[in-house]
């Protein structure tokens, strides 16, 4: 498991599809996820510290989770398969660790609303991280060779052609996203790609 961090929320602007940027805490990958408008924004609002009147969907979900004595442990972003990712939010339960199916904006949602860990599982981020070229700030597609930006050789594999069609369109995209504003503050803060 690699600790992530929310780095920005995001607009394609291909698309108009939200976007939550995770990266590695203390290394130069990013993990781009597709979300719905909804829970990017209700990660968005918990991230800027803005009050409702109303708690929100995942609010309530905290609210229940915390009256029903358990406590949030981590999220978990543990799978990527057809182009679908997957999370578990894991709580512990009287001293047993329970771990409960989720999409990762859901995870990451309560996450942010339990400032609990993120983590990914290191397959997920062979498969779709990005990297960031140092010297032109652009983002590196999965597959490609970067030694500048890779935080290790073996870390880094390069993926097999049929890997690489299977998430052809999620590599569109990756393509598509300006990264060159990643890491210099507005930490959190939505932005456009």
């Amino acid at each position: 498991m690699i600790e992530m961090t929310v780095d920005s929320i995001r607009v394609s602007m291909m698309n108009y599809q939200r976007v939550v940027i995770l990266k590695e805490k203390g290394a130069s990958r990013y993990l781009p996820i597709w979300i719905g408008p909804a829970e990017a924004d209700a990660i968005a609002v918990r991230l800027q510290e803005m009050n409702v009147p109303r708690p929100l969907t995942h609010d309530l979900l905290r609210n229940v989770i915390t009256s029903l004595g358990a406590q949030a442990s981590h999220v978990l972003v543990n799978d990527l398969q057809n182009d679908t990712f997957y999370a578990k939010i894991v709580l512990d339960v009287g001293g047993k660790p329970i771990e409960i199916d989720s999409r990762p904006s859901d995870a990451l949602a309560l996450a942010v609303r339990f400032n609990i860990p993120i983590y990914a599982d290191e397959k997920v981020l062979e498969k779709a991280s990005v990297l960031m070229d140092k010297e032109t700030g652009k983002a590196i597609a999965p597959g490609e060779k970067a030694e500048a930006a890779a935080p290790s050789p073996e870390k880094v594999k390069e993926m097999k052609d049929e890997e690489t069609r299977k998430l052809s369109a999620y590599t569109d995209f990756i393509e598509g996203l300006n990264l060159d504003d990643l890491g210099r503050g507005g930490r959190g803060a939505a932005s456009n790609s």
